[in-house]
């Protein structure tokens, strides 16, 4: 029965769901489709030592001045800590987002500078890089391929979410409600990294002692090498992990030893939460609104995926450098390898190609908020109410029959 509506569901669904504009899935194609050959991208793709220098300093310098700062004003001047609070949040994104073009090898001209100014910034949002930046270059390879990459929070398809009780809806929703970004970004930074280093190594101590008996002739070292972890990779990517947690527990011991561990962890925990919640919101919008570019794996093109499923958030001058120019979203997803700070002048060189592009503004999140659902068949997003309201005209104008 369930199977049977299904079917009828999706053959019907593209002409009853409001679908944006963008390219649907099964439409013809254009005369011309863009290739990325098309775009100057190879002269904005040179990294400057010097601009990379220079962009650490003005932000790490003036991040770890104003901790000092706000401790200090805490016990006489409370009134002055909640923009202090609001500067070191900014400060922190800041920090990501410098952290995000060491993850492509771009900021620095070396790979290794890139590696270890990574490494450091990591540290300073609680973020393990390597791993990080693993998993952010896989959602590079295959963005507006919905059927290997499923959105910054693993969205269901249309089909998946009717098959859910109504209860699991509700759920579903809820849990990707734009509120929810506080409480996941602390989750994400602070807490998700320490967790999976702990069930890691649980779990490759429980492999050892499975394995106490076999190939005998092998040292610890090498049947920890053997094991085929879930929680990480390679071997590069447990070390980058385990000294990313010796170094924010660490951190988080002297600093709550030195301040105190209420002064610290009240601003440390709001900090963290807040930038975390400012650039999952910025990423949502990024990838998220209406008539992105989502397709099945066949058919799927790298540079529609760039120009159709990555929006241009076009922020204010101010937001713009706190976030190192990352609005830009459209070019950077053309190559990964232009660093921000050429990323601006890379956009206006190549304008008159992103007619396609989408145009976003910070008003836009609460209305992006709602398109949780792909849509295979017309390769596009929908919003859940959307999708039931399809639901309820498909009960009534298909009746079903067993």
């Amino acid at each position: 029965m369930l199977s049977k509506y299904l079917y009828q569901y999706k053959r019907i669904a593209p002409s009853v769901l409001p679908l944006g504009k963008a390219e649907s899935a099964n439409s013809e194609k254009p005369p011309h489709r863009l290739k990325k050959s098309d775009f100057v991208l190879s002269p904005y793709m040179e990294s400057s030592n010097l601009r990379a220098t220079w962009q650490i300093l003005n932000t790490v310098v003036p991040y770890v001045f104003l901790w000092v700062v706000a401790v200090h004003v805490a016990s006489r001047y409370l009134w002055l800590l909640p923009p202090i609070i609001v500067l070191q949040i900014l400060f922190s994104l800041r920090c990501f987002s410098l952290m995000h073009d060491c993850g492509h090898y771009a900021l620095f001209r070396s790979r290794r500078i890139n590696r270890l100014m990574g490494f450091l910034l990591g540290v300073i949002n609680a973020m393990p890089y390597y791993g990080w930046a693993r998993d952010h270059a896989y959602h590079h390879k295959t963005n507006g391929d919905w059927e290997r990459y499923r959105g910054v929070a693993d969205f269901l398809s249309t089909e998946e979410f009717l098959q859910l009780d109504p209860l699991r809806q509700k759920l579903y929703a809820g849990l990707r409600h734009p509120l929810m970004a506080i409480p996941g970004g602390f989750f994400y930074l602070a807490i998700k990294p320490r967790l999976i280093l702990c069930l890691g190594i649980w779990d490759c101590v429980c492999y050892l002692f499975a394995r106490r008996d076999d190939q005998t002739e092998l040292t610890l070292i090498q049947k920890m090498s053997a094991h085929p972890s879930k929680y990480w990779h390679t071997a590069t990517e447990f070390w980058d992990l385990l000294l990313n947690n010796i170094c924010v527990f660490s951190g988080w011991i002297f600093f709550g030893h030195l301040w105190g561990i209420g002064l610290f962890w009240g601003i440390y925990s709001m900090v963290l939460s807040c930038s975390a919640t400012i650039f999952i919101w910025i990423f949502f919008v990024q990838h998220i609104f209406e008539g992105a570019y989502a397709h099945r794996t066949e058919g799927w093109d790298y540079v529609l995926g760039a120009v159709q499923g990555s929006s241009w958030l076009n922020l204010p001058p101010m937001l713009r450098w706190f976030t190192a120019d990352i609005g830009y979203h459209n070019i950077h997803h053309l190559s990964s390898r232009i660093p921000n700070y050429h990323l601006a002048a890379c956009h206006d060189r190549n304008h008159h190609l992103l007619s396609g592009v989408k145009v976003l503004g910070i008003q836009d999140l609460l209305n992006c908020s709602r398109f949780l659902l792909w849509h295979p068949e017309s390769g596009q997003l929908v919003s859940i109410a959307a999708l039931l309201k399809a639901k309820a005209r498909l009960d009534t104008d298909i009746p079903l029959r067993d």
